[in-house]
C-alpha cells in the first residue's frame, strides 16, 4: 500500500525535475558548442551523469543539506543561508555567462565565437558545468525533500530524472544549435534562471510557472515566425 501511496508524488516529482533539468541541458547544450564536434556528445553526457552522482550524493548528506535553511549571517536586514549564499554565487554565474554569450552572438557575430572554440578546453567548459550541477542539484534536492518523505522516492524520481535527460539532450543541442534564433532565447531563457535564483537566494520568491510559461510563449512565437519567414527568403 505504501508504494501505491508514493506513485503520485514519485511522478510528480519525475515531472518537475525534469522540466528544472531542462535549464542544465540548454546552458550544457550552449556549453557544447564551443567544442570541435566529436567532443560535444563527451560534454553533454558527462554534464549529466555527473549531475546525477552530485545528486545521489547530496541525497546521502540529506541532514546537511536541510541545515543550508538555516541563517549564515545576516545582510541589509536579509538573512543569508548557506543556500541562499549558493543560490546567489550560481545565478549571478549564469548571469555572467549568458549575458557574455549574448554580446557575442549579438554584437560580435558568429565569427566572434571562432577564436573562443580554439581557447575553450573540454576540462574548462566541464567545470563550469559543474558550478551550475552544483546549484541545480542543491535547489533540486531541497525541493524533493520538501514534497516528499521517502529516500528511495527521491533517488528514483533523480535516476529516471537523468536518464530522461541524456535521451532528450542531443535533439535539444542539434535544435538549438541549427538555429541561431533559438539559442539567443535559450540565453535569455537562462539569464532569466539566474535572475529568478539571485531573487530566491534573498528570499524574493519569483514563481516558477510564470517564467516558464512566458518563455514557452517566447518559444512559440519564435517557431511561428520562423515557419513564416523561411519559405519567403532566397535560397543560395
Amino acid at each position: 500500500m505504501e508504494f501505491t501511496d508514493n506513485i503520485v508524488p514519485l511522478l510528480t516529482l519525475i515531472v518537475l525535475e525534469t522540466i528544472l533539468g531542462i535549464d542544465n541541458i540548454i546552458f550544457i547544450s550552449i556549453l557544447a558548442d564551443k567544442l570541435p564536434p566529436e567532443q560535444r556528445d563527451r560534454l553533454r553526457y558527462w554534464g549529466i551523469g555527473l549531475s546525477m552522482v552530485m545528486r545521489l550524493g547530496l541525497l546521502a548528506l540529506i541532514a546537511w543539506i536541510m541545515q543550508l535553511d538555516q541563517t549564515l549571517f545576516v545582510l541589509a536586514g536579509i538573512a543569508i543561508t548557506g543556500k541562499g549564499l549558493i543560490l546567489l554565487v550560481g545565478g549571478l554565474f549564469l548571469i555572467y555567462k549568458s549575458t557574455k554569450e549574448i554580446y557575442h552572438k549579438a554584437e560580435l557575430g558568429d565569427d566572434a565565437n571562432a577564436p573562443d572554440t580554439t581557447k575553450a578546453t573540454f576540462r574548462d567548459l566541464l567545470i563550469q558545468v559543474l558550478i551550475l550541477d552544483l546549484v541545480f542539484s542543491i535547489d533540486s534536492i531541497i525541493t524533493a525533500v520538501g514534497m516528499v518523505n521517502q529516500l528511495w522516492v527521491m533517488y528514483t524520481a533523480v535516476v529516471v530524472t537523468v536518464v530522461i535527460m541524456l535521451v532528450a539532450s542531443k535533439p535539444i543541442a542539434s535544435f538549438i544549435s541549427r538555429h541561431p534564433s533559438f539559442k539567443i532565447l535559450a540565453l535569455c531563457f537562462l539569464l532569466i534562471i539566474g535572475m529568478s535564483l539571485v531573487a530566491e537566494g534573498l528570499h524574493v520568491e519569483i514563481p516558477k510557472g510564470y517564467i516558464y510559461f512566458s518563455m514557452a510563449f517566447a518559444f512559440l512565437v519564435d517557431v511561428i515566425q520562423m515557419k513564416t519567414v523561411r519559405p519567403n527568403q532566397p535560397h543560395n
